[in-house]
């Protein structure tokens, strides 16, 4: 969607602006930073340790979510205008590197805490479907993030709309699941991310308006093409989170076995 008469700013306190961008932003945060608190809280996890963990997670996420904008994009404002590439609140950011980065530092404070962080990873998807769902809110204020021109009556692919709906698609299942299954600790985490995968790769960059590698296609009428940088990315994604779906419910039957083998034991 491209609404130019949206301005970017909430409101503006002389030459300081605040961004739509960064309120829907603080407030993703904020709730899924919740989510995630109150369900650690039933591991019996220390509160004070546990807001540390969470706090460092989302620093890192934040962090990562740049760095993979400004890499993916705008590599030259690292040695032209680094400045620039500090400017959260101007957008650009990437789920892709915040997942990534946010992860791997939960990962690394609860390294000797497995069964805590697959729990807890779990946990984050609420967090990532809001954010999801309102960064791309955030992005038809900044008037970025647009689809493709078509030729079908529609003008444009509403594409931070469609980007929005996966978020929501997340959340949904998520809770789903939690209420109908018994998913083993990891595999929500997963699958969401198999699934994102799937919907964003070959649905949403397909109709969004971003630089084409290698593969040139474009079709104007539909307004479709192929293929973007997070594209060729969508395969080795789709197989490193499917490896790690199976794994957990593979961990989670032979946990079943053997609880099952200590049960049917005589005691002495």
């Amino acid at each position: 969607m491209y609404i130019p008469w949206l301005s970017p700013y909430a409101f503006k306190i002389g030459s300081f602006g605040v961004h739509w961008y960064g309120i829907f932003m603080v407030l993703a945060i904020l709730g899924g930073g919740w989510y995630l608190m109150e369900r650690g809280q039933q591991l019996g996890a220390d509160p004070d340790r546990l807001s540390t963990i969470t706090l460092w997670t989302i620093f890192w996420g934040v962090v990562g979510a740049r760095v993979v904008f400004v890499l993916a994009n705008y590599p030259q404002w690292i040695w032209t205008d680094p400045v620039q590439a500090l400017k959260i609140w101007d957008g650009g950011l990437a789920i892709d590197g915040a997942v990534g980065f946010g992860i791997l530092a939960l990962w690394w404070q609860l390294r000797k805490q497995p069964v805590m962080f697959n729990h807890l990873i779990d946990w984050t998807v609420p967090g990532i479907g809001l954010g999801i769902f309102m960064v791309r809110i955030g992005n038809i204020f900044n008037h970025e993030v647009l689809g493709h021109m078509t030729t079908l009556g529609f003008g444009r692919w509403p594409e931070q709309l469609i980007g929005s709906t996966w978020g929501v698609f997340l959340i949904i299942r998520y809770f789903w699941l939690e209420r109908r299954r018994t998913p083993p600790p990891g595999y929500q985490f997963w699958s969401a991310m198999f699934y994102y995968a799937i919907l964003r790769g070959f649905i949403g960059e397909t109709t969004r308006d971003n630089p084409l590698h290698w593969v040139h296609y474009l079709n104007p009428h539909w307004g479709i093409g192929f293929v973007t940088l997070m594209q060729w990315f969508t395969p080795p994604i789709l197989v490193f989170t499917g490896i790690m779906m199976r794994r957990t419910w593979r961990k989670s039957a032979q946990t079943h076995l053997v609880e099952q083998d200590m049960a049917m034991e005589p005691s002495h």
